[in-house]
């Protein structure tokens, strides 16, 4: 019976995205708010303030996040859940990151990276040249 489902599963699947990174990204934050919802819950003594302002907009941002995920994960335009997860890979990157702080050149908008630590440096944009002074 579990065999017939899992290959019935495996033809669905077949040429969907599936899970990466930005998946498990959103699902971890799915069980971090749910679980900040259930601690609110114990803790508000009154049941109106809980009912009315706390409980309501959490239970809507996990089940966004949940529904999101799943959104990615059944999506069979797969370019653009690549280019999502690329964007979620670089950012985290850039937060992990710290022995650097990243600049927007002002006049190409190009991104920079310099050493953090330096105090006042003149930044020179390597696109167009522009040169511009930035605290590290």
């Amino acid at each position: 019976m579990f065999r017939r489902f899992g290959e019935s599963f495996r033809r669905f699947m077949v040429g969907r995205y599936g899970s990466d990174e930005l998946n498990i990204a959103l699902l971890i934050a799915a069980v971090a708010v749910s679980l900040t919802n259930s601690v609110l819950t114990l803790l508000l003594p009154f049941s109106f303030v809980r009912e009315r302002f706390v409980s309501p907009p959490l239970y809507l941002l996990m089940a966004g996040l949940l529904g999101f995920s799943l959104f990615r994960t059944f999506s069979r335009n797969i370019y653009a859940r690549q280019k999502e997860n690329r964007w979620f890979r670089r950012q985290w990157q850039r937060i992990r990151d710290r022995k650097n702080r990243y600049y927007s050149c002002p006049k190409c908008r190009q991104t920079v990276r310099v050493p953090r630590g330096k105090g006042k440096i003149s930044i020179h944009c390597p696109k167009c040249g522009e040169k511009f002074i930035r605290k590290t």
